[in-house]
């Protein structure tokens, strides 16, 4: 479960989190929505311990996140928007360094890595050192990274960049696995039809402050509109979208080549 109370976060005059009081129960799927700079991965930072906030409170499983943050770090897994890794390790070796910090079991550990392997199609560059891996082989050893503890919360932020399509539909498959199996998890995204299919619930921020929070259904009747794309336009400051284009177009046409 993750929990907050009045959490908030300052870069001097601005306010990245402004407030944010939500909760997220065991077995949700709760993804996270806002335009550019509306405080997204500044929240999943102060919730997975990188930051610090400037006031307010929030939980993991129960543990504060800034007198137990070992605790917390033990029990989450993160997927950063830009993960980086050891690239001269193969993705043998940086399993094995990532699941030893967690203390799992060597035995265990192993069989994960080969399981994860074969899951998301690395199972022939398992030996193999990163350097000349792409940015979608990268990211499938990233998110495995994440999972190989099995964390009772997962953050998610972007998680699917890189991915080929197949990948993608395993990964969302394996989301909604964990979810039924009671597993919380945080999905930060800007593609809209995939939190749209695959979240429970749907939280949108924009300059720092929740200004949506429900199922999809719950959010279009509040709105009176008839996709996610449609409440998100509303809601935040993305305006008439369809003159903007007209209108770029237009000048574009005009300058001729």
């Amino acid at each position: 479960m993750i929990k907050l109370e009045n959490l908030s976060k300052n870069f001097g005059s601005l306010k990245a989190v402004d407030n944010i009081t939500l909760q997220i129960p065991d077995g949700q799927i709760c993804g996270y929505l806002g335009p550019n700079g509306a405080g997204k991965t500044t929240t999943v930072k102060l919730l997975t311990t990188m930051l610090k906030p400037d006031a307010g409170k929030a939980w993991i499983n129960g543990f504060d996140i800034i007198t137990q943050s070992f605790e917390v770090k033990k029990s989450i897994g993160y997927v950063p928007e830009s993960g980086k890794l050891y690239k001269s390790l193969t993705p043998y070796e940086y399993l094995m360094f990532t699941g030893s910090l967690y203390n799992v079991e060597q035995e265990i550990l192993e069989k994960r890595i080969n399981e994860f392997a074969k899951f998301f199609g690395f199972e022939n560059q398992i030996h193999t050192r990163m350097i000349s891996f792409s940015k979608g082989e990268k990211q499938r050893v990233v998110i495995t990274s994440a999972l190989i503890h099995n964390p009772s919360v997962l953050f998610l932020d972007e998680p699917l960049s890189g991915l080929d399509a197949t990948t993608v539909l395993k990964f969302k498959e394996l989301l909604r696995d964990m979810a039924n199996k009671g597993r919380t998890i945080f999905y930060c995204s800007h593609i809209l039809e995939v939190v749209e299919k695959l979240c429970d619930r749907v939280v949108i921020i924009d300059k720092g402050r929740i200004i949506g929070d429900g199922s999809v259904n719950e959010l279009e009747n509040m709105t009176k509109q008839s996709s996610l794309e449609d409440v998100f336009r509303q809601l935040t400051d993305a305006g008439d979208v369809g003159s903007a284009v007209a209108a770029l177009s237009k000048s574009i046409n005009n300058q001729g080549n």
